[in-house]
This record gives C-alpha cells, structure tokens and sequence, in this order.
C-alpha cells in the first residue's frame, strides 16, 4: 500500500483533517489535527477526494494533545478529543464562514461563538447500543458497537447508571437504550432509561431511578432562566448552552408586549415560550401531536395564557388571520422546506430569527428568504468535542 506525506491545513465538516494530495486531490483524514505533517494511507478513493488513515506523525500541530479518552478514536461520539478546546472553536467558526460564503454567496460572517466552558459531563441524555454482548456506542462510520463503561460527555448521574448496566457481565438485549437525566424543581436528579429492542420483537418501556429523598415519581423537567419544561420528546441535551441559545434568540427576536410571535418546529415549546414571554401574544406551530400536549402543559405550568399552540404541519398552518412581528424557526438538520418558506415570506414577519443544527442548509436557507438580510449571527457551542455546531441568526426585511 503507498504511503502518502502531506500537510493539514483544516478541517471538514464532520471534524475530519483536510490536506492534498500530491495529484490534487482533498484527502480527509480522522484524527489530524490542523498543522499537522502527516504520513497517511489511503482507505477510501474516488476522482476528486479520498478518505485516509493516520500511519505516523512526523510533525505534531501545536495544536494537537493527548486524547483523554481509552475509546478515542474508535467511538464516534467525539470528534476532537485530539485538539485544545481552542482550536475547535476556530474550527466551528471557520465551518459556518465557509458555508455562509461558498453555500450561501453571504457577506456575513460569524465572529462570536458562545460556550459555557463545560466540555466534559454535559449531556443529560445518552442513546447506547448493544450487540447482545457489549452495551456502548457506535464505531466511527459504522454499527460495530465500541464498549463504554463511562463517557467523558455525559453527567455523573447517567455514567453511574450506565456503568451499573456494564458491571454484570453479558448484555442479552441487542438494540437502543436511551438514558436521559435532569434535575426536577424539588432538587433531586432524575434518570430515565427508554429501552428499544429491534427485531422481531419490539418492546418499549421506561426505567426511572431516582436520588431524591422520597423516590418522588413524576415526569421529567428542566429548568431555564426561571421556567420549567416537561422533557418529552426532542429536547437540547445541553442544558447549559441551550440558556445560551435562547437568550441569543430572545435578544434577536426583541419583541414588545403588542407584538406577536410565531414559533414554527416548536416541539414542546421551550423556544415559543421563554422568547414569546416578551410577546403579547406567541404561538407555537408543531406537527408532532404529542409534543403539542406537552408544550400546552409547559404554558400552563409556566402561566402564560398569552400562549397558544397547534397541531400542523409547518408549511401549511393556517396563517391568513395572522401578521407576525416575529418568526423563530427551528427545523431539522435538512432545513426548510419550499413550503416552508414559501409559508414565511407569505407571513412577511419585520424579523425572522433562524436557528439552525446545520450551518450548510442555514446557508442554504438564507440565500433563499429573498427580501430578507442576514443581519447578525452567532454561534452556539452545543455539543463539545464534537464536530456540530448550532447558529443563531437575525434577518430582517
């Protein structure tokens, strides 16, 4: 097999290393760290690029460390266990410009990328596989299942948790279990764990420990900035950056008490409610019936009668009785839709705040909003150590 030197110069967007080849070529390369003089060999090829493997350092980046993790690189959960937590950030950044630029065709550029500083123990859920013989997580680019006793990622309550899971020896079931944890107004710590067996057989149910002081059973809660949400459904699995994302949210939108909000992709209602509070009136737009019920329980619980939600779909809710000063959007990684946006530029809101997991189709997206600008965004680290990135931006007719 030929042996290929080359130098990093940056980064993909799932946090691979990127260097040329000697032909031209874009190499990309898991576990290189930008800086890096490499010596590869080529797993992957194609005409215009090609995957590889690292055989030897020749000369470390400076901005290369040690991993801290035994089940870095092969587990996939992380991506940059291999570079200083600075370095990442410049990587997000630079991720977002260049989508902004060569998706987009956008002036904007996003200097500011916001962080709790937390990148170890923040997750307060963790989707766990099993083969039947080990629980754990999935290998990079594949479904051989890496065993995990703890994670560096996740909260001390669901390591202990998961760690009992591991300590009696062979795991039987094969499939998905999710643990999820959070703290409840009452102060105690409360794990959850949804297990999926798939198969022929498929059996869903719920698994709840509890450190309080009487075992109180009750559904799961977060708290954020002074309101409280039911967890069902989607919720950010980071808590902390999630404050950090909606008071940017909140900030964009800048909303007065005789302006309405329309919060489309609301779930259960987190966004629709802790920036719809400065609204004189807010309704959220959600497909997922379930999910209506919970966020209608968050307002009630949270005593906003201001707030309203309904069951549609996000490109065709009824919106003719309505004129929005506001629209948030919160879609899927495959952004908006046609219909959706055709739905929004119908509306024509003063201002659209877009929050996006996706900084491609938020490009994307953006050049597609015509008569609005992109006046301001910001980035939100959500996930340390790992290649995603969320962004929040202001557009304005």
């Amino acid at each position: 097999m030929q042996s290929h030197i080359v130098t990093v110069t940056g980064y993909g967007s799932g946090g691979d290393g990127i260097a040329r080849l000697e032909d031209g070529r874009v190499v990309f390369i898991r576990g290189a760290a930008r800086g890096d003089v490499l010596e590869i060999n080529l797993i992957e090829e194609s005409p215009r690029s090609a995957k590889a493997e690292i055989t030897r350092v020749i000369e470390a980046s400076p901005n290369r460390i040690e991993s801290d993790c035994h089940a870095y690189p092969a587990c996939g959960g992380c991506d940059f266990r291999h570079i200083t937590y600075e370095e990442e950030l410049a990587a997000k950044l630079s991720r977002i410009n260049d989508a902004l630029e060569r998706i987009g065709g956008l002036p904007i550029r996003v200097s500011e990328i916001l962080t709790t500083g937390q990148t170890e123990g923040y997750r307060n859920k963790a989707v766990l596989h099993s083969d039947g013989v080990s629980l754990g997580f999935y290998e990079s680019n594949s479904h051989k299942v890496i065993p995990v006793s703890d994670c560096l990622l996740l909260r001390d309550d669901i390591n202990k948790t998961l760690n009992n899971l591991t300590a009696g020896g062979e795991i039987v079931l094969r499939g998905e279990k999710t643990l999820r944890g959070e703290k409840t107004l009452r102060g105690e710590k409360t794990l959850r764990g949804e297990n999926t067996l798939r198969g022929e057989n498929t059996l869903r149910g719920e698994i709840t420990l509890r450190s309080g002081r009487n075992g109180i059973d009750g559904p799961l809660e977060e708290e954020l900035d002074g309101l409280v949400f039911r967890i069902s459904g989607f919720f950010q699995v980071n808590t902390g950056a999630a404050l950090l994302l909606y008071q940017k949210a909140r900030e964009f939108a800048a909303l007065k008490k005789n302006e309405t909000l329309i919060d489309i992709y609301c779930g259960v209602g987190p966004l629709t409610l802790f920036v719809g509070r400065d609204a004189g009136y807010a309704l959220g737009v959600e497909l997922d019936r379930s999910s209506v019920e919970t966020a209608r329980e968050n307002a009630k619980r949270n005593n906003m009668t201001h707030v309203e939600f309904i069951n549609a779909d996000a490109a065709k809710w009824d919106s003719k009785k309505l004129h929005p000063d506001c629209i948030i959007v919160d879609p899927p990684r495959k952004g908006l839709s046609p219909g959706v946006i055709g739905k929004m530029l119908e509306t024509a809101p003063a201002r659209i705040v877009y929050v996006s997991c996706d900084p491609a189709t938020l490009a994307r997206d953006l050049r597609k909003l015509e008569g609005y600008t992109a006046q301001s965004i910001c980035a939100v680290d959500m996930f340390p150590r790992t290649a995603n990135v969320e962004c929040c931006c202001l557009l304005t007719q």
